[in-house]
């Protein structure tokens, strides 16, 4: 009977200390995930995210694991139903996300230490247009591109110009020859610069980091419009996150400085943000309908 008893107690004791210690390291479990909208599809960007998911992971102490999706509504949709911890949004993208599901932005992007960017029309430097107004001179004879129909700069921003000069009606009508959505801004303007479409819209960053890399050919490009400036694309986590994980998160973000990440990505760094940064794009977005 003692022997009974002396090994129930045994084992007693030690699943207390499998407990004690599985609850004392409960986020090691699980990876901490992580969504990347398509923003480029060539260039350094992956071994950039390859280089961040392993400071991360260093910091948490955790796995991390960064997937980039094949769209910008499968990130949307992926924070919305819980299956990422965090994700890497374009400014529109990131007020959706906090619109259905209460995504909190907790860190910016920096370009040129400036946590802003612009959307541009560019061109080729054949072509004799040399602003907008002179491109839809006669918009019938126009092809256009898009690039992601949920990008900021590739999209909402420019469609809303095109719309106020009456040129563009909805994703689907519109008075030029042909619209196109691309998908990334990197397919954007190579689809420009080999002629495929004669203008199409781009974040600012991203084209001048794309010829930066050789990725395109700055020489045979121009740009002729440029928007108001807009706030950089945020880092935001899923609504609920500890404070003290966010704080972890933004600390580790601020630090970096590896020059891989930062030029993969096309900037000079990291700083934190709030939701109330992104209110002019959320009214943007209200007023075309984004948000319903």
């Amino acid at each position: 009977m003692k022997k009974a008893k002396r090994i129930i107690l045994a084992a007693a004791a030690a699943m207390l200390l499998f407990a004690a210690v599985g609850c004392g390291r409960p986020a090691a479990s699980e990876p901490f995930q992580i969504a990347v909208i398509p923003v480029q599809t060539e260039g350094q960007l992956g071994e950039a995210m390859n280089k961040l998911q392993t400071i991360l992971s260093d910091a948490l102490g955790r796995e991390v694991t960064i997937q980039d999706y094949p769209d910008y509504n499968g990130v949307v949709e992926a924070m919305n139903f819980g299956q990422v911890d965090m994700a890497f949004f374009g400014p529109l993208t990131y007020v959706i996300a906090n619109h259905k599901s209460g995504a909190e932005a907790i860190v910016v992007q920096l370009v040129e230490d400036k946590p802003t960017y612009f959307s541009y029309i560019i061109t080729h430097k054949d072509h004799p247009w040399n602003s907008l107004d002179e491109l839809f001179a006669d918009p019938s004879a126009v092809t256009f591109a898009f690039g992601d129909p949920n990008s900021t700069s590739g999209s909402l921003v420019p469609g809303v110009e095109l719309k106020a000069r009456g040129v563009l009606v909805s994703e689907t009508e519109s008075k030029l020859k042909e619209v196109r959505y691309t998908g990334s801004h990197d397919v954007t303007a190579l689809a420009v610069q080999n002629k495929q479409v004669d203008a199409g819209a781009i974040d600012s960053a991203i084209y001048e980091n794309l010829v930066e890399q050789g990725t395109i050919d700055g020489s045979q490009l121009k740009v002729i419009w440029r928007s108001e400036p807009l706030f950089q694309y945020p880092w935001a986590v899923k609504k609920g996150t500890d404070p003290e994980l966010i704080k972890l998160l933004q600390d580790t973000f601020v630090s970096i400085t590896d020059e891989t990440i930062l030029s993969g990505f096309g900037i000079s760094g990291f700083a934190p943000t709030t939701d109330a940064d992104y209110e002019s794009i959320r009214t943007v977005a209200e007023k075309e309908g984004r948000l319903e």
